[in-house]
Order: structure tokens, then C-alpha cells, then sequence
């Protein structure tokens, strides 16, 4: 049950963060910054985002109850924004997934945040700790692993790019974009399955 639980919460959370669907934007990114210096950024964006995620995922509780929410409005919420990023996955976007971004070496922003640690990812660590908050190793080390994932998907994102190719790359981009609505949609139906039994 613990390994169906943590393979659970890696596949949802790298749904989420979609590693693959940053590697157009990463390689653009990169094409300003040194060779010697982008596996030192990349390590630095990706302990950023690990940090940040940590921080909601162990303290999320307490900000829910600082701030008069709801796990059903959690789920609510992270169910909409899951939709709204799941849209713009299987509708490209102009800008992107995330909007439009700056050029020059990220620092933090758009890499770190919100291409890692956005809103739907944030939502999304939240919502796991506020269901099972007893399994929060678990949590902890699905997005541990989905972190170090990420980090070798950014490390290689040229050459993964070579060889998919832009269009098997908006392809796969595409396809989680679909599963990732179709999660979204069941999290909003949870939310309000859940609202309408506490009336």
C-alpha cells in the first residue's frame, strides 16, 4: 500500500511539474548561460523549488488554519488551477504553460518558480499532507525523487530534445496535459462532493 501510495503521489507530482513540457523553454533559457555554469544553476533552481515545496508540504496545515481554509476549498482551488495549467498543455499557449517569461540567466524566476514550484504544484503538496497527513514520509520522499528527476530532465534537456524531436516533445506535452485534466476534474468533483455532504 505505502509503494502504491508513493508511485501514486511521483506520477501526480510529475504530472504536475511536467519536467518534459519546460524542456522548449530550458533550452531557449540555456542558450545565455555557460556551459561551466549550468550544473551549478540547475542545482541551485532545483533546491529552490525542493525548498519551497517542503515548506508548504510540512507547514501547509498550519497556513490553512492561519488563514480560515478549508480542505475542501483546497481542493477546490488546486482542482481549478490544475485545469486552467491542463488547458494551456493540450491548447498551446504563446507564452507557454506558465506566461511569458524573462530572458537572461533565471535566477529563481521563471525556473525555480513558478516552472517548478507554481501554483498547481504548491496546490498540490498541500492537498497531499491535508488528505493522509500521517504519511507525510512518503510525500516527502515522492517529491524528493520528482525534484531529482526534474533536475537530470533540465541537465539533459538538449539532448532529450535532439532526440524526441519539437513535435514528440508538444505530443507527450499534449497527453499529460489530457491526464492531467482528467485529475483536475476528479479533484474538483471531490472538493464539491465533499462541500455538499457538510451542508
Amino acid at each position: 500500500m505505502e509503494s502504491q501510495t508513493f508511485l501514486s503521489a511521483l506520477i501526480l507530482l510529475l504530472l504536475v511539474i511536467d519536467p518534459l513540457g519546460g524542456i522548449p523553454l530550458f533550452v531557449a533559457m540555456m542558450k545565455k548561460v555557460p556551459k561551466a555554469r549550468r550544473w551549478r544553476m540547475i542545482i541551485r533552481e532545483v533546491s529552490v523549488a525542493f525548498v519551497v515545496l517542503l515548506v508548504f508540504m510540512l507547514f501547509g496545515q498550519k497556513f490553512l488554519e492561519v488563514m480560515h481554509l478549508s480542505q475542501t476549498s483546497l481542493g477546490i482551488a488546486g482542482g481549478v488551477i490544475l485545469f486552467l495549467i491542463a488547458l494551456r498543455m493540450v491548447f498551446p499557449h504563446p507564452d507557454g504553460v506558465f506566461g511569458d517569461t524573462s530572458e537572461g540567466e533565471p535566477y529563481i524566476v521563471p525556473l525555480a518558480i513558478p516552472l517548478l514550484a507554481g501554483p498547481s504544484a504548491l496546490a498540490t503538496v498541500l492537498l497531499l499532507v491535508s488528505r493522509d497527513p500521517e504519511r507525510i514520509e512518503v510525500w516527502v520522499a515522492a517529491l524528493a525523487l520528482t525534484m531529482l528527476i526534474c533536475a537530470l530532465t533540465l541537465a539533459f534537456s538538449e539532448k532529450i530534445s535532439q532526440v524526441l524531436g519539437a513535435q514528440v516533445t508538444t505530443a507527450f506535452e499534449r497527453l499529460m496535459g489530457l491526464i492531467l485534466t482528467a485529475i483536475a476534474v476528479q479533484m474538483l468533483l471531490d472538493g464539491i462532493r465533499q462541500y455538499l455532504v457538510s451542508l
